[in-house]
């Protein structure tokens, strides 16, 4: 099993710590695991995306060119990487966010209007957790319990009270 992830949107939307948790929680299931982030030089706004390699045999390269899955939290994002994906691939698209579906239709489509839900549960920051609900529902990437855990180890201990909501997000976006 080997599944190459791409996200990508917006500075300040949680893209690189998103896809720490889903790396973090690659660890704890015993698997190899590759995170690399990149963003532009604006503090909030600019470009952020992140390659993660989740896979049972080693990772050669942590540079992602034949996504299995993306998940894009802004249009400009969706047009950069749709072209990435292999066919089969999994596109996840705040629909909140990104008014124009993808072109492709040899890859699935799951647009969820992840920020108006976070909205609606009090905390705008949980777009993205809402997001990597559907991915771990449709790739089995990662289990529940074990991006559980990458949250405790990754969070400042302050802010390990809001895990739980943070969980509830997640099954939100998984059952949407």
């Amino acid at each position: 099993m080997m599944q190459e992830i791409i996200l990508a949107g917006f500075g300040g939307q949680g893209i690189l710590s998103m896809g720490k948790f889903i790396a973090m929680a690659g660890l704890e299931e015993g698997k190899n695991v590759s995170w690399l982030p990149s963003y532009g030089p604006e503090m909030r706004g600019g470009t952020a995306n992140c390659n993660v390699i989740v896979a049972d045999e080693e990772v050669g390269s942590p540079i992602v060119n034949k996504a299995t899955a993306i998940i894009v939290m802004n249009q400009p994002s969706l047009e950069k990487f749709e072209k990435y994906l292999v066919p089969g691939g999994v596109v996840i698209l705040d629909s909140s966010l990104v008014p124009v579906m993808p072109e492709r239709k040899d890859v699935e489509v799951y647009a969820i209007p992840a920020t108006q839900m976070a909205y609606d549960l009090g905390n705008a920051t949980f777009a993205g957790i809402i997001l990597l609900g559907k991915l771990f529902e449709v790739t089995n990437v990662v289990s529940r319990e074990n991006f559980e855990k990458a949250l405790y180890k990754i969070l400042p201990p302050k802010k390990h009270g809001m895990i739980p909501d943070e969980m509830a997000a997640l099954e939100k976006g998984a059952k949407y």
